[in-house]
Formats: C-alpha cells, sequence, structure tokens
C-alpha cells in the first residue's frame, strides 16, 4: 500500500490527467481529506492494562512459547516491550507472520483412540496474539448485530 502523500497525489494527478485527457497538470496540492472511515483512537494505557488483566492464565503457549503468565508478570521490562510490539502492530495495522500461525493439538474424547475421529483439535494461539484479541473486543462488541450501535447505524443512509 502507498502511504507517501507526495506519491499519492502524483499517482491521482496522472490518473485524472488520463481520465479527462488534459496534459500539463502541474498544480495538485493535497486538501483535507474526508473519508467515511472513523477515526480510531490510539491505544489507551486503561485498554492496555484490562487487556492484561483478561488474559486467562494456565493455559498452553502459541507457537511463540510464551505464556499468559509471563505477560500477566508484574515486570515491566517485558509490559514494555509488549506494549510497543503492540503499538507497532496497530501502527501498521498488520499482524505479525508468526501470529497468523497455530499448532493444532489432538484431544482424546473417547472410543478408539486409532481413530482419528475420536479426537478433536484445538487451536493453540500465541498469548500476545489473544492479548490483541483482547484489546480489540470491547472496540468492535457495540457494532456486533444486535447491540444498541448496530441498530443505530441501521437508520444511517451510506
Amino acid at each position: 500500500m502507498v502511504t507517501d502523500s507526495y506519491i499519492i497525489l502524483a499517482r491521482w494527478r496522472n490518473y485524472f490527467s488520463q481520465l479527462l485527457k488534459v496534459h500539463g497538470v502541474n498544480k495538485v496540492r493535497q486538501t483535507k481529506i474526508y473519508t467515511a472511515e472513523p477515526i480510531v483512537p490510539d491505544l489507551s494505557a486503561f485498554e492496555f492494562e484490562m487487556a492484561i488483566v483478561d488474559l486467562k492464565r494456565h493455559k498452553s503457549p502459541g507457537i511463540d512459547h510464551i505464556p499468559a503468565e509471563l505477560i500477566k508478570a508484574r515486570s515491566r521490562t517485558i509490559r514494555s516491550v509488549i506494549h510497543k510490539l503492540i503499538i507497532s502492530i496497530w501502527n501498521k495495522e498488520e499482524l505479525p507472520e508468526n501470529w497468523k500461525k497455530s499448532v493444532i493439538v489432538p484431544i482424546y474424547k473417547r472410543g478408539d483412540k486409532t481413530d482419528c475421529n475420536n479426537y478433536r483439535g484445538i487451536l493453540l494461539l500465541s498469548a500476545t496474539y489473544k492479548f490483541l484479541s483482547n484489546i480489540l473486543l470491547p472496540r468492535l462488541a457495540p457494532y456486533q448485530k444486535g447491540s444498541l450501535v448496530w441498530f443505530l447505524m441501521q437508520d444511517i443512509n451510506y
């Protein structure tokens, strides 16, 4: 995705010059851009702390081998590193590649242990991924179908 404003302006200038068959357009300036996309506030310290509180303990770690207990520990160093990681992901709007991977563990249900149908699979997800999910969930919950915000948005004509 192109994010440099000069490159974006040049792309738009070229596009409209070709579309309108106008050549020699040099004066293109950026004006205030209005978008339908809502402005998402930055991550607050309160959200960060609540996400830590909401992490479940005694769960198997994912592919990164970081247990939730390590994140929940009162270590300033660990929290600082995780905070920087989450802010980086938040600003880039892209998950790290290893967060897109998980470990599948077969859990025996009942019956013949040699039959795969007698097992269910669980995914072991990264604790840091779950941490980010704990931040996003309260922000997205008001927009789920059936919520007050969802009903109010149905009346807005887009």
